[in-house]
This record gives C-alpha cells, sequence and structure tokens, in this order.
C-alpha cells in the first residue's frame, strides 16, 4: 500500500508531468514527420504487419501521422493534455499489440516508427516492444495526474 502511495505522488510531481508530456510531444512529433512527408511507403509498412484489411490501409497512412503530430504538439503547448495523452497511450497499446503479434507469427518487418525508408534486415521487434512499453510511463504518468480536472482550450 505505502508504494501505491508513492507511485501516485510521484507521477503527481509537476517536473514529472512537464518532463512526460515533453518526452511524448517531441517522441510523436518526430515520429510523424517522415510519414506525413511518405504516406505511400507508410502505408506500405502498414501492409507489411499483415494485420489492418487493404481497404483502411491508405486511409490510417495518411490520418496517423497527422493525429500523432496534433496530439504531440497538444501536449508540449498544454492544450487538451490528458485527451492527448490518452490517444497517444492507446496507441502506443495498439503498438504493441501489432508488434507482439507479428513477434508471434514470427515476421520479419519494419516497424515505421520514425522512418519509412525499408532495411533489409527490419528492425528488432523486442527493442520495439520494449521501447513502446517503457513509453507508456510518461503517457499513465500524464493521465493519472489528477491535479488538472480541466483541460485547456
Amino acid at each position: 500500500m505505502k508504494y501505491l502511495i508513492f507511485i501516485k505522488r510521484t507521477f503527481q510531481k509537476k517536473s514529472l508531468i512537464i518532463s512526460s508530456r515533453l518526452i511524448l510531444g517531441i517522441i510523436f512529433i518526430y515520429a510523424s514527420w517522415d510519414k506525413i512527408i511518405n504516406p505511400v511507403q507508410f502505408a506500405d509498412i502498414l501492409y507489411n504487419y499483415k494485420i489492418l484489411p487493404l481497404s483502411v490501409i491508405n486511409l490510417i497512412s495518411v490520418f496517423l501521422p497527422w493525429l500523432e503530430l496534433i496530439t504531440g504538439l497538444f501536449l508540449i503547448f498544454g492544450i487538451f493534455i490528458r485527451t492527448s495523452a490518452k490517444i497517444l497511450t492507446t496507441l502506443l497499446i495498439i503498438f504493441i499489440i501489432a508488434i507482439t503479434i507479428n513477434i508471434i507469427r514470427g515476421l520479419d518487418f519494419d516497424c515505421g516508427c520514425f522512418s519509412t525508408i525499408k532495411t533489409d534486415s527490419g528492425s528488432n521487434p523486442y527493442l520495439l516492444l520494449i521501447r513502446d512499453i517503457l513509453l507508456l510511463i510518461p503517457g499513465f504518468a500524464i493521465i493519472s495526474n489528477d491535479k488538472p480536472k480541466k483541460e485547456k482550450i
């Protein structure tokens, strides 16, 4: 019980929340940039995951990077903070599920996280999984912070 109280108090520290916002915001803004510039290559990466139906891949390849960019900017500038953190945390959970599915399948794939350039060897899926799980921490820190009850508009 003491540890849960300690974790809750730690997650409510203003400096942790601000640094969590900056970390997630910057990472997702950076991740969105190449995908926005190269939606066709990003669609190809999404296709290689072999999870999504063909009918939605083009839509997602255009929409997802803009969602990452806008929510990342919102976190940095303090607009709709909790909502943006919830969206990005949900995306991370979806990414974790997609990576896990392909690990189980034994597929070699590029994640498309920060670049649409394909590599011959693909990415190390276990490192991708660990990275995304660790990125959940700042997301949960922002979401669990119960001091700001109202979002900035």
